[in-house]
Formats: structure tokens, C-alpha cells, sequence
């Protein structure tokens, strides 16, 4: 099949000069819409597919001369894996692209829970400075505290040593407790969770961490915790969690993904003051959608060509 006859679909827009990129191999095609419908119909003749939002868990039944698949980021559960392995199909990500993005993200959420420079900020030059001033007396630190990271892969090490630089105590829990740097003091949930100042979940959505932190997790909180969340919505019992912060038993959540995606009306009570919600942006800057889009298109051309992705997830296909 020659380069011309080779046809592309996006799930989402991707950089602009990438997208030009790839169309000098194959027609490209962004759907009008993410829904399940949609994807399965424009699926059908698409002999690539980049995907930067949830798939259909049956959409590979709906392929008829798909050649590969590319995560437009890192995280694999917006694609139905057991399916794709199933039928053969390479998929790729792009590792490391948002890892400074992420982490950078964090860095924000914590100085927002601990020190909130919006609260500190003159808003009319020097007519409301002894207003403002006195608010520094409840702000904190972040050197001394304990940061406890919940999955320490590429982000979650990279925000430990950044912590780490900063004073800050690291503990880490991990199913790989051997690759922790030296600088992380390995702990299970139960001790991470209830000396924790600050606690970030940077781990993957897996049938282990879904509802990972219930109410018994928050119950062994310190009143005065922050909770940050980067990784993916059902990690936390949102209810659980909510009632948490309402009661007080929590001093506040970061919460950049959510059970619902976009969040729906009523999802989170809207007096909740020590809850700060962001819709899914952790990992995105110009420079991580630089990377992201520019990994994606290499990885989905040598797919074109034949060629074996660089970053392929699942090399058992080719068993």
C-alpha cells in the first residue's frame, strides 16, 4: 500500500507541525467528536491511530487494516490493552514526556496548599498591606516536612529529588522498594499515609490502586495533610474523600483527575474551600505537547514503515 493510501485518525489535534509531518505519510484525520460511536465508525479504514482520549473498550473489533497504535503521553489505561495484545497490534507511548511537566505541577500544588501566593498578593499596590500581611503567619515551609510519594516511577522520582533539594523528608511506597534512590525511605501504605505532611499519588490505575485511598487511608491522615493527585481519578474513594474535607479531617486536595472526566454538576460540593480542581492538565505545557506530539508521530511512522516502535508496550505480540 503505498504512502498516499495510508490514512491516519486522531482522537485529538496534535502540534501543528506535526501533524504536517505525519501528513507527508498518510492522510490525516482527527475525529469530530470522542465519543464511543464516533471512534468505532472512523476507525474502520484507518491504518494508524494516536490517541489522546478514552477508547471504546471494543473499538479494535471495529478496525479492519489498523498497523498500530500510539499513546500521545504515557499512561496506557485510555486504551483497551488486553484487546490490542489480542489481535496483534504494537502499541507505543512516549515515556518521560510530561515527567517534568508533572512534576512541575506538584511543585505548584504543594506551594498553593502551603503557601498560597494569591492570598499573600497586594491587589490594589499598598492600600491592603497590612490586610494581607498578617496571612503570612499561617503559611509554611515545605522544608521539614514529610512528602510521601505513591508510586515512585519516572514523575514520582523526579519529585523526590526535587523534594529532597528542597528539605524535605521523602517516603515512598512502591512495589519496587529496591529502585527507591537513596534518598526516599521506603514505607508501606499504613506508615506512608499517617506521617505524610504532604502526599502525592503519582501511581498507575491498576485493579491494586483503584480505591487505593478509601476511608480507612484517610482516617490514618494527620488533620493538617494535603493530598495531590496526578495520577487517575479512581485511585481515590471520592466520596470518601470529600467527606473528609468536610468534616476537617484533611487540610486540603489537589485534585487534577477525577472519576468523571469532564467533571459533571454536583460532583464535588462547591463549598468546599479546601479543595482546589483542575481538569486533567498536570502533564500538559507547550513544551511537554512539544514532546508529546513529536514522540507519537516518530513512533506511529515506523509503525508505517514496518518498523517495530522504539517504545513498544507490548513486545509479547511479537512472540
Amino acid at each position: 500500500m503505498s504512502a498516499s493510501t495510508l490514512k491516519v485518525l486522531l482522537t485529538n489535534p496534535i502540534l501543528k507541525e506535526e501533524h504536517e509531518r505525519l501528513a507527508q505519510y498518510a492522510e490525516v484525520v482527527i475525529a469530530r467528536s470522542t465519543d464511543d460511536d464516533t471512534l468505532r465508525a472512523l476507525v474502520g479504514d484507518a491504518d494508524g491511530l494516536i490517541v489522546r482520549a478514552k477508547l471504546p473498550d471494543d473499538i479494535f473489533d471495529h478496525q479492519t487494516r489498523l498497523k498500530g497504535v500510539v499513546r500521545h503521553g504515557v499512561g496506557l489505561d485510555m486504551i483497551p490493552m488486553e484487546q490490542a495484545t489480542k489481535k496483534k497490534l504494537p502499541v507505543a507511548n512516549v515515556p518521560g514526556s510530561n515527567t517534568a511537566s508533572v512534576v512541575e505541577y506538584c511543585l505548584n500544588a504543594m506551594f498553593r496548599l502551603r503557601r498560597d501566593m494569591g492570598r499573600l498578593a497586594l491587589d490594589n499596590q499598598a492600600l491592603d498591606w497590612d490586610a494581607v500581611r498578617p496571612r503570612a503567619n499561617d503559611t509554611s515551609e515545605l522544608a521539614g516536612q514529610t512528602l510521601g510519594i505513591v508510586g515512585v516511577g519516572a514523575i514520582g522520582g523526579a519529585l523526590a529529588k526535587v523534594a529532597d533539594a528542597l528539605g524535605m523528608r521523602v517516603v515512598g511506597y512502591t512495589r519496587r522498594k529496591e529502585n527507591l534512590p537513596e534518598y526516599v525511605e521506603a514505607r508501606d501504605k499504613e506508615q506512608l499515609f499517617s506521617s505524610a505532611d504532604i502526599i502525592v499519588l503519582s501511581c498507575p490505575l491498576t485493579p491494586e490502586t483503584r480505591h487505593l485511598v478509601d476511608a480507612a487511608a484517610l482516617a490514618l491522615m494527620k488533620p493538617t495533610a494535603m493530598l495531590i493527585n496526578v495520577s487517575r481519578g479512581p485511585v481515590i474513594e471520592t466520596q470518601a474523600l470529600v467527606q473528609a474535607l468536610q468534616e476537617n479531617r484533611l487540610g486540603g486536595a489537589v485534585l487534577d483527575v477525577h472519576d468523571n472526566q469532564p467533571i459533571t454538576p454536583g460532583m464535588y460540593p462547591a463549598t468546599l474551600g479546601n479543595l482546589v480542581l483542575t481538569p486533567h492538565i498536570a502533564g500538559i505545557t507547550r513544551s511537554s505537547m512539544a514532546r508529546m506530539s513529536t514522540g507519537a508521530v516518530d513512533e506511529l511512522i515506523r509503525i508505517l514503515q514496518g518498523q517495530v516502535p522504539v517504545n513498544l508496550v507490548n513486545p509479547e505480540i511479537y512472540q
